[in-house]
């Protein structure tokens, strides 16, 4: 570990902080901390690009260090102060389990102000909530026993970002009231996906967002005027592939897609529906993946007039939810079956919005064609035709009717599809629907 640049950094720093102290006659000299380019850590893009000074670059060393070496501060530590005794402005605790020293926001203000106290408020300022590390849930102060001082809590960094930085990537997080979503994956290809010429080109545009956004953003410096992350709306009526086509993006790029459980980010709790949302995309945006909010109105619907204090709540919920969302990094899709089921303000921030109509003729025939397995056979009183001129039908409906026709063919003992499977998989569907069928 001391031959990575940036721990030798931190070693030296600190035994340099302890010798400014301990021995103030002797000329010390200050070490000069290496380019993150030359750090042997992985640093993602956007941390590289938040621009964090000497101070909060030798904090974000501190609080990981623990996780690397676990006698690392110890070792430096312990040599210097087996002379001195204990040091309590150092700060520092020890854990349950681990039983190595762990920094304490007093160790933070010990090293960066030195014998200068009156230097104080950047420790502070880098433990605020509005700071960068907090913004992200990258680190912060444990909350102290009640009545103790606040720097006297541990340094916190999340598993997440320990993962990251020292491996370059970080496990998928599991489904938990913390983070309610889960992967969303499919063994179809783009060619099972029938679409509409206009709805395909507009995905082929997201394709080359998720591919070449990282290029246009830091490359091509693109991250001065524009926001982080695309938004993009899905409209449409249910079964018309908006749910298959995010499955896909994702496939394609190699991307997770996180469909959102909107039922546990919703709550009928003042707040708690913003820091669900919160915690939700902290977790997610550590690696920019695909966001995918099914039934979308729940969470992004129009604002109401304020009648009483609920409405009040409702409207500031909705605001929070737009900044936090033009805030992502990564890919986030709303679905929605009616475009105008979702709030003006959001409409107005997607990159794109693109519609998946019912299918047309064309599209249904082909659909037909291509959903019954290679292993059975129409009957010849089967008309696909005239089916799909008579019954508009999504393809989500289709592939239900497909299946019902194929159990019905398999429970008579039969390698043979019939009309009146199908017809009556379609009668079966149309009252699913509430529709009447002529």
């Amino acid at each position: 570990m001391n031959t990575n640049p940036e721990f030798k950094y931190l070693k030296e720093f600190i035994q340099y902080r302890l010798d400014q102290y301990f021995q103030p006659d002797k000329d010390n000299q200050e070490p000069t901390i290496p380019e993150m380019s030359e750090w042997t850590l992985y640093i993602p893009d956007f941390i590289k690009e938040a621009g964090l000074d000497k101070e909060e670059k030798l904090v974000l060393l501190l609080c990981l260090s623990p996780h690397v070496q676990s006698n690392f501060l110890d070792s430096i530590i312990q040599n210097k102060l087996a002379t001195t005794g204990d040091f309590p402005q150092l700060g520092g605790v020890r854990g349950k389990n681990f039983r190595g020293f762990l920094p304490t926001g007093e160790t933070t203000m010990f090293l960066l102000s030195g014998i200068n106290f009156q230097e104080n408020k950047k420790t502070y300022d880098i433990f605020h909530s509005n700071h960068f590390f907090a913004k992200h849930q990258i680190l912060w102060l444990e909350k102290p026993l009640e009545g103790e001082p606040k720097l006297s809590g541990k340094i916190i960094m999340s598993q997440e970002y320990v993962e990251l930085l020292t491996q370059g990537k970080t496990n998928k997080p599991s489904f938990s009231m913390k983070f309610p979503a889960q992967v969303i994956e499919t063994k179809m290809d783009w060619d099972d996906l029938i679409l509409s010429d206009e709805t395909s080109k507009q995905i082929q545009e997201l394709h080359a967002w998720i591919t070449h956004g990282n290029t246009l953003m830091n490359d091509w410096g693109m991250h001065k005027k524009l926001k982080p992350g695309y938004r993009v709306l899905f409209h449409g009526p249910p079964g018309t592939g908006k749910t298959l086509t995010a499955s896909l993006l994702g496939k394609q790029t190699g991307k997770d897609v996180y469909k959102i459980d909107l039922s546990m980010v919703v709550s009928k709790f003042i707040g708690e529906t913003e820091k669900n949302l919160s915690n939700l995309l902290a977790k997610a945006e550590k690696t920019e993946n695909i966001l995918f909010f099914d039934e979308a109105d729940a969470l992004f619907g129009k604002r109401t007039n304020v009648r009483d204090a609920h409405d009040k709540y409702a409207n500031q919920e909705v605001s929070y939810l737009l900044q936090r969302i033009e805030n992502y990094n990564g890919l986030v899709i709303l679905a929605s079956n009616l475009k105008s089921n979702i709030d003006e303000a959001f409409v107005r921030r997607f990159q794109a919005i693109i519609h998946f109509p019912l299918p047309k003729f064309s599209e249904r025939l082909l659909l037909w064609k291509n959903a019954f397995p290679s292993k059975v056979k129409l009957h010849s009183d089967i008309d696909l035709v005239q089916l799909v001129q008579k019954y508009e039908l999504s393809g989500a409906e289709i592939m239900n009717i497909v299946q019902y026709s194929c159990l019905c063919a398999l429970a008579d003992n039969k390698k043979t599809v019939y009309q009146s499977y199908i017809v009556n998989g379609i009668q079966r569907e149309y009252q699913k629907g509430g529709r009447i069928m002529r």
